[in-house]
């Protein structure tokens, strides 16, 4: 977003004119940043043969999977729908990592019918996978590394109390369920958080993965997972990716020579690759005074943006119809039924009734997360591609907010 010639533009696209042709409140997302960050991220790892899966939780858009995919990303699913979204994107079921956590063994045979890498996160499943399928089926290990890391607690998933994982204590435990039905484990995988900012975290992972993998001779590749940081505001600290790239690239290929060939190092972006190019646009419908602050009341609430109340995640709040205007302090807040807070004391050009506040950072796990609580429509999509605002996704109507329900007589 570049403030030219007194308005905020995307691509020559003109924020303001996006709520005027799609209506407010609606997602914006720019695809050539999810291009760049895609190619910025796959390039700091030199000469390895790197595979990105996109971890598409974070936007499953069909259009953002076929726009990655036809840049060459995979694709990391947590669920058999995401599976099949992808599927409908183009992605062949090799190019998709199937990562489950806590599902129906059901949902894990399905997966397998439909030819996906399957990711393992536990020893029960791993029993059942290999009194299933022997070894006629590959599969990865998930390895809980018991590394605290991340942002905000919720966020952090290889600690040692994390569902998420096999402890790396019970790799005894694995190695044994691996031969007792000579499962065929061509993948390690590991991922400790999100927003981590010491690529220190990636080597030390990494480190309890190289010693993990002398277990296993048919290893095809290694799984790093993701966590990358990035800008929330001006000047805030991000993962220096470079020097991961650097460090990484050194490591494996050190790894590499000692298991006694090339394996494939994968990783799972997904708000690295999504989160800047996102934009959540809202209109302001009325300005409170009150004796403890001045609220700025959104038409948007905790329903379409919840990483605030949940994470407490910083957005930078702009307000694009008065972008050179006089800074005042506000709190900017819903029109939900419910606490729902955005920004607190926040410095935002003056606005009045009728102004659009753009909400930046809003790419990943915004309208994902999103919900029609109060019976509140969720927003339309649009993606700027190549200099043109197009709708990728249709605002929820009344009959949408029905569908499914039975009236039964009463």
């Amino acid at each position: 977003m570049e403030l030219i010639d007194g308005q905020y533009q995307v691509q020559g696209v003109k924020l303001p004119s996006i709520t005027n042709e799609f209506g407010s409140p609606v997602y914006v997302y720019d695809a050539d940043k999810i291009v760049s960050q895609y190619h910025r991220l796959k390039n700091v790892f030199g000469d390895l043969n790197v595979k990105l899966k996109y971890a598409c939780k974070a936007l499953t858009n069909i259009n953002v999977l076929k726009l990655l995919k036809n840049e060459g990303a995979g694709c990391d699913a947590v669920s058999i729908n995401e599976i099949k979204i992808a599927l409908k994107a183009g992605y062949t079921a090799n190019d998709i990592m199937f990562t489950p956590n806590c599902v129906n063994f059901k949902e894990i045979e399905e997966a397998v019918e439909l030819g996906v890498m399957i990711n393992i996160d536990n020893i029960p499943f791993l029993q059942l996978f290999g009194k299933k399928y022997g070894n006629s089926i590959p599969v990865c290990i998930r390895i809980n590394p018991h590394i605290t890391a991340g942002g905000n607690k919720k966020i952090q998933v290889g600690h040692v109390g994390s569902k998420f994982g096999i402890s790396v204590l019970q790799l005894d435990e694995i190695v044994e369920v691996v031969n007792e039905y000579q499962l065929l484990v061509t993948g390690l995988h590991v991922h400790t958080g999100s927003d981590i900012l010491d690529s220190d975290v990636w080597l030390k992972g990494a480190k309890i993965v190289f010693k993990a993998a002398k277990n296993f001779s048919e290893l095809q590749f290694l799984d790093f997972g993701s966590g990358f940081k990035v800008a929330y505001h001006e000047g805030a600290h991000v993962t220096d990716i470079d020097q991961l790239g650097e460090k990484m690239n050194a490591a494996f290929k050190a790894f590499c020579e000692e298991y006694g060939r090339e394996l494939e190092i994968w990783f799972e972006p997904g708000k690295f690759l999504v989160s800047e190019s996102g934009y959540l646009l809202t209109t302001v419908n009325i300005i409170k005074e009150t004796p403890a602050c001045t609220f700025i009341g959104v038409d948007s609430g905790f329903n379409h943006l919840i990483r605030p109340m949940m994470y407490d995640a910083f957005h930078d709040i702009i307000n694009i119809s008065n972008p050179t205007g006089e800074k005042k302090v506000y709190n900017v807040v819903g029109n939900i039924c419910e606490t729902d807070t955005f920004a607190s004391d926040r410095d935002i050009s003056e606005s009045k009734a009728g102004d659009i506040l753009a909400f930046k950072n809003a790419g990943a796990y915004g309208f994902m997360m999103s919900s029609t609580f109060n019976s509140r429509f969720r927003p339309a999509e649009v993606m700027i591609v190549n200099g043109k605002a197009q709708l990728i996704r249709e605002r929820d109507t009344f009959e949408d907010l029905i569908r499914g329900q039975v009236e039964i007589d009463l």
